[in-house]
């Protein structure tokens, strides 16, 4: 039997790899395996340019994208399905994964496919695009009921050590009920002996309106802050005490608030790509504020700007004087991970601006606090 080790080896470095298995072959199901990464890898350039070739050399494959979906779903588990499904529409840019009626059919929606979709969409003629809309339904509904839990939590209200009427697992002050019944203490079984439970009482914040401005650069590297923006915006969307408004940029200006209730038909509205004028945009956000000391204007963008720079710092500063909150975002998703002009927001934070990156969960839990005052 072929150590699985060895073989794990082979069909990730593919032919090439024939050696770790010592001469021996690959059984049915791992010589299927097999096919369908070359399927996919054994298109890579970047590899022939060096002279690796992970093919098998057993002439040119006659797999549809169709059969090949049809074959990873059955080799593979499903975090594997996803990764080699995010390679073929962003790495190899086969686009038909996400514009075929037959794939999109059978396809499991996953967030790597709505990336796909929203970035090919123009592509699409009407009857493909309403079989795409359920991709961006699922995994919309998916990253929704996720994050609703946060921003419910982070507007439920603060804790206050008295005593809560309300008898609830998530208000159960165990500190102070431990505290109030050691005395009951039984050695023979290392257990306390509750005989008053205590709880938290919460206190309701009292909500004046504040208005959430969510700025949104909708150029092709951002779309990840895209798809999390509408998330954030719909779940904030109708909260006591926030008005929201969702506006996407590249380098014009589109007002989205009238749809931010509905994240599926907002990303269906977006168009990614092109260039980028955060200063213009910057500046029309600074037009909605009506009363800047309750506002918060959330700019998302890599800040590579093609517009204005010294107006954008200039629209920030103004901003921050009069007493609105600014947050500059590098990004907004559940990685976080940033990838930004680090000189142009450096400007920004001289000039008044909170700069840096978050989940959705911590831009809830920054609009919460500061509306809570």
């Amino acid at each position: 039997m072929t150590d699985p080790t060895l073989e794990r080896w082979r069909l990730l470095l593919g032919e090439p790899g024939g050696a770790c298995l010592g001469g021996q072959g690959l059984d049915a199901g791992a010589t299927a395996r097999d096919a369908a990464l070359d399927w996919l890898y054994g298109c890579d350039e970047d590899l022939r340019r060096r002279g690796v070739r992970r093919q098998s050399g057993t002439g040119e494959s006659v797999l549809t994208t169709v059969d090949w979906l049809d074959d990873i779903t059955r080799l593979f588990p499903k975090e594997t399905v996803e990764r080699l499904q995010r390679d073929a529409v962003e790495r190899y840019e086969i686009h038909d994964v996400v514009t075929d009626p037959d794939v999109l059919a059978r396809i499991e929606p996953n967030p790597a496919l709505l990336k796909a979709v929203l970035r090919t969409k123009h592509l699409m003629n009407p009857q493909v695009l309403r079989l795409a809309r359920r991709i961006v339904e699922q995994v919309v509904r998916q990253l929704t009921d996720k994050l609703a839990t946060e921003v419910r939590s982070a507007f439920s209200g603060t804790k206050v050590r008295r005593r809560g009427r309300l008898r609830l697992a998530r208000n159960f002050d165990m500190v102070r009920t431990l505290r109030a019944n050691l005395g009951r203490y039984r050695p023979e079984t290392g257990k306390v002996v509750i005989e008053t439970p205590y709880f938290f009482s919460r206190t309701r914040r009292h909500l004046e309106q504040w208005q959430v401005i969510l700025l949104v650069d909708q150029s092709g590297s951002m779309v990840d802050s895209v798809i999390h923006s509408a998330v954030t915006a719909a779940c904030l969307w109708g909260l006591p005490g926030v008005r929201t408004h969702l506006v996407a940029f590249d380098t014009e200006v589109v007002d989205l608030t009238a749809d931010v209730d509905d994240p599926v038909e907002l990303l269906m509205k977006v168009q990614l790509g092109g260039g980028t004028d955060i200063a213009r945009a910057a500046a029309y956000g600074a037009g909605l504020v009506d009363r800047p000391r309750r506002a918060i204007v959330v700019l998302i963008s890599d800040f590579y700007e093609g517009g204005d720079p010294q107006r954008l710092v200039r629209v920030v500063r103004d901003l921050v004087t009069q007493g609105s909150k600014v947050l500059g975002l590098a990004a907004l998703d559940q990685q976080a991970n940033p990838d930004y002009d680090r000189g142009l927001a450096q400007r920004l934070a001289d000039a008044g601006a909170h700069v840096g990156a978050m989940t959705p969960g911590e831009l809830a839990s920054f609009v919460a606090e500061h509306v809570g005052r």
